[in-house]
């Protein structure tokens, strides 16, 4: 039987057909939802890890133990697998929004909301043309993660699942890739705080809302309208970089960080406002801080790495919110974005032997 990627063809049709139901769930239950859940499978799987492994301070054994298959126990198959690994469930809830948006199942927005294919914690429900276009995509971030890892690129593979299918879905489903930039340029938020409109006279035209409502939009729409400052954006990586690095160094765990930052969107999704979106800082600030440790550097040593890559996927994750998110019509996300960024940078440091490790980032 032909084996792919260490997969034979049975387990291939195992991933296809659970990807496409995980797919399918994430859009039904709404994207971000989905994603939370991805949080809690991660902080319940990885729980069980360290206890099961009786970790003490560092230990490189439950360090290998993650890293080889991208969460032991539960954490893999589940948390980054089939049934809510973010490029599975997530993706396909993003692309059925996407879809949902031109085809009647989702609300018009109101005067002033953004476009309702961002709408990423609404439940789609149960309509079957929706739930097949999130089994799809499901389908799709599955074969880009499979892939990705398989040929060792040095990236987060779930990562990178999330955002090429977000592409994928822009292109298939008629949106732009970036969209009509409005004020100076990509980076220009100030047309978002003036109030501007997108139904305003633009240079002589009337710039009506796209995707077909009648609804005024704002000219830009930042992904996080409480974090898109440059200072806020860095003091928040600053703060969550040191606590994914000091936890991981307590624990021995590559992914509890991670599972805070995701399960605590939970009020983020129930509307607790200002509440700050934090995985793709904490995530590379762990991997950080185990390559440091494992090549046998001090605690604040890792705290120091932990702060500096926590910094960096913040501002990541706001360069890409402002390129790929602010301007066009559909979600794109910022935080994979940044992970696929700050994942790749760490890879190239242990590929030219800066650290003997890259967590779990895969290399070739």
């Amino acid at each position: 039987m032909a084996i792919v990627f260490g997969l034979t063809a049975m387990d291939i049709l195992v991933l296809v057909i659970a990807s496409f139901a995980g797919g399918a769930f994430g859009a039904s239950i709404g994207a971000l939802p989905a994603f939370i859940f991805t949080g809690f499978m991660v902080l319940v799987g990885e729980a069980g890890n360290v206890v099961s492994d009786g970790f003490v301070g560092g230990s490189p054994d439950v360090i290998a133990g993650a890293a080889g298959g991208y969460g032991a126990g539960i954490v893999g198959p589940l948390a980054f697998g089939p049934v809510f690994g973010p490029h599975v469930a997530f993706a396909g809830g993003v692309a059925a929004a996407a879809y949902a948006a031109k085809n009647d199942g989702m609300p018009a927005p109101d005067d002033g909301d953004y476009h309702p294919a961002k709408d990423i914690a609404y439940a789609l429900g149960t309509r079957p043309d929706i739930l097949a276009v999130g089994g799809v995509f499901g389908v799709l971030g599955m074969a880009i993660r499979q892939t990705s890892g398989g040929l060792g690129i040095p990236i987060d593979p779930p990562a990178a699942g999330v955002v090429l299918s977000a592409i994928v879905a822009r292109l298939v489903f008629g949106y732009p890739i970036v969209g009509k930039v409005r004020g100076s340029g990509l980076f220009d938020m100030t047309p978002f705080e003036g109030g501007k409109m997108r139904m305003e006279q633009v240079d002589g035209e009337e710039v009506t809302a796209d995707g077909g409502y009648s609804a005024k939009r704002p000219a830009v729409e930042p992904w996080l309208p409480h974090q898109y400052e440059w200072s806020h954006v860095v003091m928040i990586g600053l703060v969550t970089g040191i606590l994914g690095a000091y936890i991981f160094a307590k624990t021995g765990s590559l992914f509890i960080p991670f599972g805070i930052s995701a399960a605590s969107l939970l009020f983020l999704n129930l509307g607790v406002e200002k509440f700050p979106v934090t995985h793709h800082m904490t995530l590379p600030a762990t991997f950080v801080a185990s390559m440091a440790m494992t090549d046998g550097s001090p605690v604040v040593v890792a705290l120091v790495l932990g702060a500096l890559f926590g910094v960096l996927g913040a501002v990541f994750g706001e360069v890409w919110q402002r390129v790929f998110y602010a301007h066009s019509d559909t979600h794109f996300d910022p935080p994979a974005a940044s992970i696929v960024t700050t994942t790749f940078i760490l890879g190239l440091l242990a590929i030219a032997g800066v650290f003997t490790t890259a967590a779990a980032v895969p290399l070739p």
